[in-house]
């Protein structure tokens, strides 16, 4: 419990420099803690930290009467846990907004170590959409826009480029995160949570997540800056670390099953309506600067200039059995054969790869020059762009 009032709240431990003295820790620590002596308290309690939207939200996640004694409730300056049972912990529902919170995934965390397995926690944050319409409104269309760009480079770019990322926390760690939908359910996920429902309510985003496993069992570090490093499937089967520029907001890699089951896949074999795909992202893809990096894996020895796609282990398990066990024969490539063939799509992706390996094999020496010289015209003639 200690460790969820610590995160929550920004309080400090002998694990932390954040600046405090131990006499004021011991006086936050009090300060922030409170109880419900019956559950209108509670009821109310939610309803003046936001709406009667968000408590029906709430309430159709939780049976607020069944576990009033096993729910522990944060606002922004308080937390309700004096009465709770930390025994048989069965929620936390927390309004302070997660911008507000110093170590995010710290704070997950401790919600992850106090719930059971299927415990619930509710939570909200402003998302960098909601961010973006605050400053519209507020500001008009022109101005608004000025600044949202000041703010996009200062707040969102500098914290993703070393060394800018340490200069920016060491002089502006305490303010307000801007973050975004992925990147908040990305970490959510990371940190061993399952995502239920999220919802978009009066411009401020919640959401419901259940407990599924321990923290910390994901043993690939996150994507987060600029250039990022992703686990693909290589020759022999081996893990292959591709480089490519980050077109996808961080902590986006461990939505992609989620995603996928929510809307399935495009007409290009890409999760379809993918919410994490950063706008500028998009502008990377069709540019085909994203894949630039990939030439380093090239230099490595790890990839060659045409082959088959380096697959993620999710989509490379989808595959027909038999493509599987021919495609690992080989290095994947930085130009894969439906660029060159020119079908982009879900099916036509595995036509193009089957269709490779068989003029590969009969023409071993001329085919990967006839697929690049295709895939290069291809780009330049705009007949087919990046997924």
């Amino acid at each position: 419990m200690k460790d969820y009032i610590h995160y929550v709240h920004n309080i400090p431990d002998g694990r932390s420099l954040w600046g405090i003295h131990p006499p004021s820790k011991r006086l936050l620590e009090e300060d922030v803690q409170s109880r419900f002596n019956s559950i209108n308290e509670l009821q109310q309690a939610i309803i003046d930290e936001s709406n009667h939207t968000v408590f029906s939200f709430v309430s159709e996640h939780l049976d607020l009467q069944k576990y009033f004694k096993s729910i522990v409730f944060t606002s922004r300056y308080r937390s309700y846990v004096d009465n709770v049972d930390f025994s048989n912990v069965r929620a936390i529902i927390n309004f302070k907004r997660i911008n507000y919170i110093r170590e995010i995934n710290e704070h997950f965390k401790s919600v992850n170590i106090l719930l059971p397995d299927a415990g619930i926690y509710i939570g909200r944050c402003e998302t960098y959409f909601n961010r973006r319409i605050r400053f519209y409104t507020r500001f008009g269309k022109k101005m608004g826009r000025l600044l949202w760009l000041v703010d996009f480079v200062f707040n969102r770019v500098f914290p993703k480029l070393r060394p800018f990322d340490k200069i920016h926390k060491l002089f502006f760690g305490n303010r307000p995160h801007v973050i975004s939908k992925a990147e908040i359910l990305g970490r959510l996920v990371y940190n061993g949570f399952e995502i239920i429902e999220f919802r978009e309510i009066d411009g401020i985003f919640y959401f419901v997540v259940m407990k599924t496993r321990e923290p910390n069992i994901v043993t690939a570090a996150p994507s987060y800056h600029a250039l990022i490093k992703l686990d693909r499937i290589g020759k022999n089967g081996k893990i292959v670390k591709v480089f490519k520029f980050r077109t996808m907001y961080p902590y986006s890699e461990y939505l992609q099953n989620f995603v996928i089951q929510l809307n399935g896949y495009n007409e290009v074999g890409k999760p379809s309506n993918d919410f994490r795909l950063a706008g500028w992202g998009k502008v990377f893809r069709k540019l085909w600067l994203d894949e630039i990096p990939q030439f380093i894996n090239v230099l490595k020895g790890e990839m060659k200039l045409v082959g088959v796609r380096p697959l993620s282990k999710v989509r490379f398990s989808q595959l027909p059995e038999k493509l599987q066990r021919e495609r690992i024969n080989f290095k994947p490539g930085c130009f894969p054969p439906y660029v060159a063939l020119n079908m982009p799509d879900d099916q036509g992706n595995i036509i193009a790869e089957e269709i490779y390996l068989k003029d590969l094999q009969k023409h071993p020496y001329t085919t990967n020059i006839r697929y690049f010289i295709k895939a290069v015209l291809n780009i330049l003639f705009n007949r087919i762009r990046s997924s």
